[in-house]
C-alpha cells in the first residue's frame, strides 16, 4: 500500500499579516481549513502540520493530524518550503517508516476541496510522473514583463496580436498542492524533479492570501463557492 503522506508548512511569524495561519476564515482558523481538507481526502494517508509556533501545533493536534516541531532557523521568511518539506520527511520516516508521496499543501490556499487533493493523487499515478503541481489555465491572458525598465510581452508577439481565443493553453501554478517523490526531493532539493505533471484546478480556487483584501475576496469565494453547496 503506497503512504501517502500530506505535510502542512504552517510557521508562526508572517510578513503581511500577523499570525496569518492562526486568523479567522469563515469561522475556523486558516490553517485548520487544509488540515481538514487532507484529513477527508480519500487516498491520503497521514496528515502532518510542520510548526514552530505552540497554537499552530496545540490546533493541529486537537484537529488529530501529527504535528512536527519545526526548529526556528526553519521558520524565517527566507527558509524555503523544500527545507521545511525535508525536515518533515526525515522526522517521520525515522518514527513512522517511508514515504512513498508527499502531498505539499500551502495553508494560504484554503479554497482547496478534499477532492482537488484526491484528483491530484489520481492525476500523478495515471501519469505516472515524478512530481506535480496544480494550476489553472490562464490562456486568454496577455502576460508581460518588466525587466531593466523595459516591458516586453511573454506569451503573445504584439505586432503579430492575435485573437485571444487562438491561445494555446497556458498555466499558472497556483501553489495550492504539490505531490512528488521524497527521494527527487532529497537530490534536487526541489519540489518539481523527474517527469513533471499538472493537475488543473477552477481558476477561482487560485486565490491565495496574503493580506487583508485577500481574506475578504477569498472568504466571498469560500461561501459563494464551497460553503453553500455543502
Amino acid at each position: 500500500m503506497t503512504n501517502i503522506a500530506a505535510i502542512i508548512p504552517a510557521r508562526g511569524g508572517s510578513k503581511g499579516i500577523k499570525r496569518k495561519n492562526l486568523i479567522d476564515f469563515c469561522g475556523k482558523p486558516l490553517v485548520k481549513w487544509s488540515i481538514l481538507q487532507a484529513l477527508n481526502a480519500k487516498y491520503v494517508s497521514s496528515v502532518w502540520v510542520s510548526s514552530d509556533h505552540k497554537d499552530i501545533l496545540d490546533l493541529a493536534k486537537k484537529a488529530k493530524s501529527n504535528i512536527i516541531k519545526r526548529p526556528k532557523h526553519l521558520s524565517t521568511d527566507t527558509a524555503t518550503a523544500e527545507s521545511t518539506w525535508l525536515h518533515a520527511i526525515n522526522i517521520i520516516e525515522e518514527n513512522v517508516g517511508k514515504v512513498d508521496l508527499v502531498v505539499g499543501l500551502q495553508p494560504t490556499s484554503p479554497l482547496r476541496e478534499s477532492r482537488d487533493i484526491d484528483n491530484a493523487i489520481n492525476q500523478f499515478k495515471k501519469t505516472n510522473c515524478d512530481s506535480l503541481f496544480s494550476c489553472s489555465n490562464i490562456g486568454d491572458f496577455y502576460i508581460w514583463q518588466k525587466r531593466n525598465n523595459k516591458f516586453s510581452s511573454l506569451n503573445y508577439d504584439y505586432k503579430k496580436r492575435s485573437r485571444r481565443q487562438n491561445f494555446s493553453n497556458q498555466y499558472v501554478e497556483n501553489g495550492s498542492i504539490y505531490i512528488f517523490k521524497p527521494e527527487l526531493l532529497k537530490k534536487h532539493n526541489n519540489r518539481l524533479a523527474g517527469k513533471i505533471s499538472i493537475s488543473l484546478m477552477d481558476f477561482w480556487k487560485s486565490f491565495e492570501i496574503d493580506s487583508i483584501a485577500d481574506i475578504e475576496l477569498c472568504e466571498t469565494l469560500m461561501k459563494h463557492y464551497i460553503l453553500k453547496s455543502n
